[in-house]
């Protein structure tokens, strides 16, 4: 299957204003938003799309205050929406809907969408760092931050975690089904899945819980760097936002995160410079734990400068 990763994540909301407001705090650009909803999207056009909670055209809530109403998956042609439309129609329902897309649920009751990709093709520096002996610099006299810059923006659609009651079942759905792959596994928590259009770490995280946790744990958008992540993060925190994880590095994926609380009953991340892997890698096996799931980790705190009665003791102490 040539599933390229998430395109969009649709929620139903009570207070579409507030989340709006969230969305653009984070950095995402708003589309077409009306007091009903509407899309906030990525540099690449990936997008969260928000609806009122009453919006009849949404699929149904899989419960326990869930928001998350779809995860949409974008693929590289009508002929893998058509593939994946035969294959779940086997034994579930499959809407094809208006615009040429489809809608079904996984597994774990989560609705599912597949389309025609219509994310933009980027073509912008990363971070780059200039580390001694590295053949790779930055340019002379380019300037790496930029404390001027009106908005950091997000770049694309990076993954979304769900927690599962029954995570066997669950990953079988997307790797037998999908043509996902695990790439690392937290053992007695869940894998994490890569679909086959994309060489990102994953797109999925499974988490195993109690029925009465079943839902979205967290989803996130993948920024420029770490420079980005940890900017505009501390902007969201002067904005009034609750910082929940972070920032640090992850172990599987080696991404930079920093995670949100968030209005949708689910954390939001900031990320940047995920793992990309082919076949020829090996899924790495861990229990999951402190020690595992983050190299290190930092705590924000205010911006500070050394000044007249300061000193350096004081100051860390």
């Amino acid at each position: 299957m040539k599933i390229l990763g998430l395109e969009t994540i649709v929620f139903g909301v009570e207070d579409v204003a507030s989340c709006a407001a969230f969305l653009t705090d984070y950095g995402l650009l708003p589309v077409d938003v009306t007091e009903t909803g509407g899309r906030f999207e990525a540099l690449d056009g990936t997008a969260v799309v928000l609806a009122h909670a009453s919006d009849e055209s949404l699929p149904a809530s899989i419960g326990n205050g869930c928001m998350m109403r779809k995860t949409v998956m974008g693929v590289a042609d009508q002929a893998t929406v058509e593939a994946i439309k035969e294959e779940l129609g086997k034994d579930r329902e499959v809407l094809t809907l208006a615009d040429g897309s489809i809608e079904s649920t996984d597994d774990s009751g989560f609705g599912i969408g597949f389309q025609v990709t219509a994310r933009k093709t980027l073509d912008l520096a990363g971070e780059i760092s200039n580390v001694p002996g590295s053949p790779l610099q930055r340019p002379v006299n380019h300037r790496a931050i930029q404390v001027d810059k009106e908005q950091i923006r997000p770049r694309t659609l990076s993954h979304i975690v769900y927690f599962v009651p029954d995570p066997v079942k669950a990953e079988a759905f997307y790797v037998e089904r999908l043509g996902f792959r695990c790439t690392d596994r937290f053992e007695g928590a869940g894998p994490f899945l890569q679909p086959g259009g994309t060489l990102d770490h994953h797109t999925h995280f499974l988490i195993g819980a109690p029925p009465f946790m079943h839902g979205v744990d967290h989803f996130t958008f993948h920024f420029g760097g770490p420079t980005e992540v940890m900017q505009n993060g501390a902007r969201f925190v002067e904005k009034g936002h609750q910082p929940f994880w972070g920032p640090g590095r992850h172990i599987f994926g080696s991404n930079w995160f920093w995670y949100f609380n968030s209005p949708f009953s689910c954390l939001i991340e900031m990320d940047a410079d995920m793992d990309l892997l082919d076949e020829n890698s090996s899924p790495r096996v861990a229990q999951m734990g402190a020690d595992t799931s983050q190299a290190f980790l930092m705590r924000y705190r205010d911006k500070w400068a050394p000044g007249k009665g300061t000193t350096a003791k004081g100051a860390y102490e």
